[in-house]
This record gives C-alpha cells, structure tokens and sequence, in this order.
C-alpha cells in the first residue's frame, strides 16, 4: 500500500506539472518548431552531455580515492548505469544504484559509498542554490515569475545548507548528535530516531576517510566544470530553434538552475512534466509568453529528450557491456531498499 501511495503521489504530479507546463501552448507555434529547428545542434550538445558525464563520473572518483583508488572503466560502469536506474526506476531505487554498483566492484562499503552520494547531493545543492540567488539579481524585478524562482533558491539553500552543518556538527561532536537526534526525533519516532542515528554513525564514519587536499580540491574543481559545461550545452541547443529562442550562457545558467530546482520536486520516473515545467519557468524569465508557450516548450521536450536518451542509452551500453541484467539489478536495488525500510522500523542499520 506504501508503494502504491508513492506511485499514485508521483504521477499525480507529473500529471499536475504538465498540465500546467502545457495548458496556454501554442500547439501551432510548438509543431511549427519543431520541423524547422536546425538538429544538427543535438550533434555538439551530445558532446556536451559526454562531457558533463564525464566530469561527474571523475568527481565521483575523487571523493572514493579517499577509501580506494577505483579505477575508470569500474567507476564509469557504476557511474553511468547508475545515473540510467535514477532515472527510469520508480520508488528512487536509483538512489542505491551507484552504491551498489561500486561495492560490487571494488572494496568500498556500500554504506561508505552512499556517503560520498550524500556528499554530492548537498554539494550540488548548495552550488547550484547560491549561483541561482547570484545570477538572479541581474534578471529585472518586474519579470512576475522572479520571485517564485527566488524562493524555490532560498529554500533549496536552506535545506541544503542545514543539512551540511549538522553533518559538519556530527563529524565533530559525534555522540552530542547522537544524543540530539534521539532527544528529538525519538521522542516522536524512536524507530525512525535509532535509524537516524546509525546513519550519522555510518556518514561520520565515512567522513573520516575523505580524501587528501589533492583529491578535494579536484572534487571541486570538477563540480565547476560538471555545472559550467551543462548551462553551456543549454546555450548550445537553443541555437537549434532560431534567434528568437537563442539563449545567451547567463540566460542558460538561469535556466539550468531552475530545471535543477524543478526536477527535486518528486514526480514519475524520466521527470516528465516538472522537466518541462521548469524549463518554462526560467524561460519565463527573458522571453515573452508568445516565445515560451510555442518554441519555447519545443525546446523544453527536445532538451528533455537528448538528456534521456544520452542518460538511458549510455546506461543500456555500459549493462551491455558488463553482461548486466536490468531485471536482476532492479530486482537487487528493490531489495536494498526494502532492507533499509525494514531496519529503519527495527530501529538497527545492516552492515552495508
């Protein structure tokens, strides 16, 4: 019942985003876009999304160096097919894909891995969260959609920014944490309380085997180029639906900031209709509705295409590859979760 909950929630709102992605369209406009947009701009910003994986795969690794010294052909196969099970699984039993994957593929603890998955998640949070609130003040005041994008940055900053300095707080005042999740949560859900604490146990404990100075200061130097490479792709497709759509990179990185928001908000697997609806917000922000309502979400579904199937066909290539049954890791990733649903109602986390 939980999971039919869950799935019943999610398409509700990929229903809801899209119609309210699609409900003042210009299905002349947008049809019209699509025949006569130039395609030959997928070709490079193809080469962007190689770029990007790359970049996010390489980040990865050096957040693992800290634990092993993984090598690529290992971290990329984790790092694509785990990216590929995010998108297209439901219940975000994708979330323990790369995890696992790795921990089957090298001496790292599925629970150590997770870790540096947290990581990030709150690292790309917090960057793309701040840049948005930077970028934002250059956008003019009078655009009506402004200040719901500010507000969605706020509160993505707020969540994520909390997050990293109870994490940074355990790390080092460990038991003072311990004690403060059981006083606090315990007393409302002490299952839930006792799950909580075993996690920031096990997060502490992997905290503590990051990498040297080297290796972090390579994480963020990738995190740059992983971001600063996707808002350029942005820029480069949107030449593919003439000047009145041609975005310039601050108009991009705008854009990629609010899709980054947008598709945080829980919906069916793919992220139909919160993608879509995103896009329309941040091109809200320059274009008239004339533009966005017609070429506009031509583009916001050909930006969501390339990015499926570059993500779902490199995953497909990478399982291929490996001799890899999708049925069976699903089926391993629907076990993983129901063990940590399990132990969160025992109150005890497994080892990993």
């Amino acid at each position: 019942m939980k999971r039919a909950a869950k799935l019943l929630v999610s398409l509700l709102m990929t229903v809801v985003f899209s119609w309210w992605a699609f409900r003042e369209t210009d299905w002349n406009s947008l049809m019209a876009s699509l025949r006569t947009a130039n395609y030959l701009w997928v070709v490079p910003y193809f080469g962007f999304l190689m770029l990007v994986h790359l970049a996010r795969t390489l980040r990865w690794g050096c957040l693992l160096s800290g634990m092993e010294q993984v090598p690529f052909r290992k971290l990329n196969e984790a790092s694509g097919i785990g990216f590929m099970m995010l998108l297209v699984l439901p219940f975000r039993l994708g979330e323990f894909a790369r995890p696992l994957l790795i921990a089957q593929r090298s001496s790292i603890r599925r629970s150590a891995a997770m870790t540096s998955v947290v990581l990030e998640r709150i690292t790309d949070g917090m960057f793309v969260a701040a840049l948005m609130r930077v970028l934002l003040m250059f956008v003019p005041a009078e655009v009506p959609e402004l200040r719901f994008v500010k507000l969605g940055a706020n509160l993505m900053f707020a969540v994520f920014a909390s997050g990293l300095v109870f994490l940074l707080f355990a790390l080092w005042h460990q038991d003072t944490a311990v004690r403060l999740v059981r006083a606090t949560v315990g007393r409302v859900a002490p299952p839930v309380a006792d799950k909580m604490a075993d996690v920031v146990d096990s997060f502490v404990g992997a905290m503590r085997q990051l990498p040297n100075r080297r290796q972090m200061a390579g994480f963020f130097l990738f995190t740059l180029i992983y971001w600063g490479v996707n808002g350029a792709g942005v820029a480069v497709l949107s030449r593919a639906f003439g000047e009145s759509l041609s975005l310039t990179l601050f108009q991009a990185y705008v854009v990629n900031c609010v899709l980054v928001v947008g598709v945080m908000i829980p919906a069916a697997p793919g992220m139909v209709g919160t993608f879509q609806a995103a896009v329309k917000v941040g091109l809200s922000l320059f274009l008239p509705a004339s533009v966005v309502n017609g070429s506009g979400l031509a583009y916001a579904n050909v930006l969501w295409l390339c990015q499926t199937v570059q993500q779902v066909g490199l995953g497909v290539l990478l399982m291929s590859a490996g001799h890899l049954s999708f049925r069976d890791l699903a089926g391993r990733l629907n076990k993983v979760q129901a063990q940590e649903q399990d132990t969160a109602a025992a109150g005890t986390l497994p080892s990993a």
